[in-house]
């Protein structure tokens, strides 16, 4: 399954954007396992739901078709660790 990440904003207005495939990844179930809470709906009813801040990044999460969209500093930890991850080492 196809992961991807599309950050946006911050201070330059840089975008950039990775992907991990993980059919043939030997960690593919921990991969799924981080996307699938990254995808879970998050508190809207949190502080500033799920608006960012002036000069904050705002992402874009795609997982097989499903995609969700957060922004700092309101993102869930799994949201947090899926992106950092993906923009780690995706290409």
């Amino acid at each position: 399954m196809r992961i991807e990440v599309r950050r946006t904003g911050g201070f330059a207005g840089i975008e950039r954007r990775a992907e991990v495939e993980t059919a043939d990844r030997p960690d593919a179930d921990e991969w799924l396992a981080l996307a699938e809470r990254a995808l879970a709906p998050a508190d809207v009813d949190a502080p500033g739901g799920r608006v960012g801040v002036p000069d904050g990044f705002s992402y874009t999460i795609t997982v097989g078709g499903r995609t969700v969209h957060c922004a700092d500093p309101h993102l869930t930890q799994a949201q947090r660790q899926l992106i950092s991850r993906v923009l780690k080492e995706g290409a």
